[in-house]
Order: C-alpha cells, then structure tokens, then sequence
C-alpha cells in the first residue's frame, strides 16, 4: 500500500473517531459500573433492541468462558430489555433513542464506548445472537486464547459467521428464554461460501452459507458478509469501520496467513434463525433501520413468507469446534 493510501486511511479513522465522539451526546447512560472493571478483566460490547428473550443465555454463555464486564446500548427497546439489563451486576448499559441507522448501524454508538472504556483490554463485540467458538473452547477458557495471543503479540482474532438454523420450519419449536438457542439450531451449510479480499482494508470477504443460498440465490453478490474481526486488543487509537467486518488501522484486519499456512481464528454461532425471526424481520423491515434499505429483511420477508424453512440435504449437524476444523471453518493454526 502507498503512502498516500495510509495517510488517506489514517484520516479515515480520525473521522470515524470524531463522529463517535459526538455521537455520544446519543447515549444517556442508565447504569454505570465501570468503576469494578479489573485491568486484566476482558469486555464484551453489544448494540441490542427488543432482545429480552435471548438475554439470559447471552449473558450466561459469555459469563462462563470468563468475560469480566459487559457493556450495552439499548436502541430503545419495548420489551423490557433495558431494565433487564440495569439490574445486571456486571452490565453498564445506555439508552439510545436516535437512529440506529444514522449511527452507522451502531458503530459510532460502541467506538465511543471503546474509546473511553476498552483501552488496554481484549474487548468483544458481538450481537446477542451471536456465540463465539474458539480452538479447545470446550477446555479452555477465553483468558487462555488472550493469553496466547499476547504472548505471541497477535492484536486481533477473527471468527466467521456461521448461520445456525432448525431442520424444519423455523417456527416449529418455540425458543425459550434461558435456553441455548443452538439446541433448536443445530444445523448449518459446510460449503457454500466465497472468499475474495478487500485490497483497500486489506481483510477477507466472505459470503454464502443459507442466506446466499435460500434468499439471494440470484444475487450472492448482495448476501451478507460473513467475515468478522470481533476479538481485538483494544487501544483508543482503533475504530471499526463496517459492524466488525473491518476496523482500523488497516493492520488489525490482516488475520489470515498469506504465504500458504494457517492463522489461529474461531467461528460464530449465529442463532438468529429461531422462532422468533419472523416477528423480528417485519420488525425491523418496518423501522428500516438496516444497511441498503433494509434489503436483507425484504428477502426474507419475501421468501419466508411461503415456506420457512433453511434446511436442505446437504446440512451438517453442528458437534463441535474440531468438526469446524475438520471442514475448515477455523483453525487453531499454531496453538497448541
């Protein structure tokens, strides 16, 4: 990359930090508990609205591979999501009634958090539908992962977003709150999936699995990205750029070996594909709050309406964090 590229990009994330730091007169906090944040503790960060029945579980998974602190913006939610989450010891959470979408989809809303509170931590940032797997996960907790990385100075871990979903109709088997939604969707697509790189920001971009196949198998090109950066060692100086698909310095997207071996990364779990989709996609189809006119939630809409269901002949059953090795979804690259 030249020098006028770099420079053009470190402007680029001087702007993206300077609107954070006026999108933060967006925020009206509701419960402040930083003043417990140990200095080793590690920080989940998560935009959510209307996500009181997958709360409990969220909490719990990421509580129990060793997350210290969590911190939330609540996007003026109905359901109770807000006052859940203030009674939560553990939880610092802020209220944001302006637009989701003019905040960049919530980025400018979590940089700013980042910026005043991550500094020196490994932070995660992660949707309340969204489960981290990593190398040994079932073994070792998400201190262990930190651990190696710093020790091997690796300053951010990527993980692919691995579409869940039920054998069936979507709407079969109700989802209950507390529950791991990955007991109700257990499958995913094993092929199916692109890689082309991004030469400006320097990451992968992947697309594929069940929403290219099912909503967009005309168009894959306007699937979702499945590439995420959502574990980094955070310094006040970074900035995502696009929800956590890319974020600056350019560096810190850099999280595949060019020259033929294997970085370590993970996967996530996203169970957004449960009984509840439909309520949430007209939801959100009606807000129009999502990225390009919301046309994700038009397919789906569109398409569920006549027959709710992923599922095809070629689906795997998810096991384990090894199957995903086997088939090359992750690697623990050179962790032993």
């Amino acid at each position: 990359m030249g020098l006028i590229q770099s420079y053009r990009l470190r402007l680029q994330r001087k702007r993206w930090r300077i609107r954070a730091f006026r999108k933060r007169r967006e925020l009206t906090r509701v419960a402040n508990r930083t003043a417990q944040i140990k200095r080793d503790d590690i920080l989940v960060f998560c935009t959510q609205r209307n996500e009181r029945i997958r709360l409990p579980y969220f909490l719990k998974y990421y509580r129990e591979m060793g997350v210290g602190h969590f911190f939330f913006v609540d996007n003026d939610s109905t359901d109770g999501s807000l006052e859940y989450l203030a009674e939560q010891s553990d939880v610092s959470v802020w209220s944001a009634k302006a637009s989701y979408k003019r905040a960049r989809f919530g980025v400018d809303w979590l940089n700013w958090l980042q910026m005043k509170y991550a500094h020196g931590h490994w932070a995660l940032t992660v949707d309340p539908d969204e489960f981290l797997v990593y190398p040994f996960c079932d073994t070792r907790p998400l201190r262990a992962l930190t651990d190696w990385l710093d020790a091997s100075s690796i300053k951010s871990f990527s993980a692919m977003l691995l579409d869940m979903y039920p054998k069936g109709r979507l709407d079969e088997e109700p989802y209950q709150a507390g529950q791991n939604p990955i007991e109700i969707a257990s499958w995913f697509d094993s092929g199916n999936y692109t890689i082309s790189r991004n030469r400006r920001f320097g990451n992968l971009w992947i697309q594929g699995g069940p929403r290219a196949r099912v909503f967009f198998p005309d168009a894959p090109a306007k699937a979702p990205a499945l590439n995420k950066v959502p574990l980094v060692k955070w310094d006040r100086r970074y900035a995502y750029v696009s929800s956590t698909h890319m974020l600056l310095p350019r560096g810190l997207n850099q999280v595949y070996d060019e020259w033929g071996g294997e970085k370590a990364s993970g996967v996530l779990l996203h169970a957004k594909f449960l009984d509840t989709f439909g309520a949430k996609a007209a939801e959100e189809l009606e807000r129009s709050e999502h990225y390009a006119a919301s046309v994700e939630y038009k397919a789906y809409a569109d398409r569920l309406k006549d027959d709710p269901q992923l599922w095809c002949k070629w689906s795997e059953r998810y096991i384990n964090w090894r199957q995903l090795e086997i088939l090359g979804l992750m690697s623990k690259g050179n962790w032993a």
